[in-house]
């Protein structure tokens, strides 16, 4: 993978405020990368030191396996889940596009 779109990806990720939410095409699109699933990648594999848990599926929920602890942290910053499943009207980060394109 190219090393620069993978720090973008992280930078785009450490952006998402407390409180917010954004989902993996959300990360995607922004960085520039191919695929959501390219985000997933990453945070799987370097991702412990950024905000992963306000990053979401397309339809609001987290990956079954960090279901729990996820929604558990997004709580302490606000952000409530009904059920599995935040409400993205509500919580969904809007990045402003820098003045000239993102990168």
């Amino acid at each position: 993978m190219d090393e620069e779109l993978h720090e973008r990806v992280r930078a785009v990720i450490s952006d998402v405020p407390p409180g917010k939410v954004a989902t993996y095409g959300d990360i995607a699109t922004l960085a520039g990368a191919p695929s959501p699933r390219l985000v997933g990648a990453i945070l799987a594999e370097d991702g412990s030191d950024l905000p992963w848990h306000r990053i979401l599926r397309a339809n609001g929920t987290p990956a079954p396996h960090l279901a729990e602890e996820q929604l558990a942290r997004l709580r302490t910053e606000g952000v409530l889940a009904d059920g599995q499943k935040v409400d993205l009207r509500v919580y969904r980060w809007q990045q402003e596009e820098p003045e000239g394109g993102l990168w």
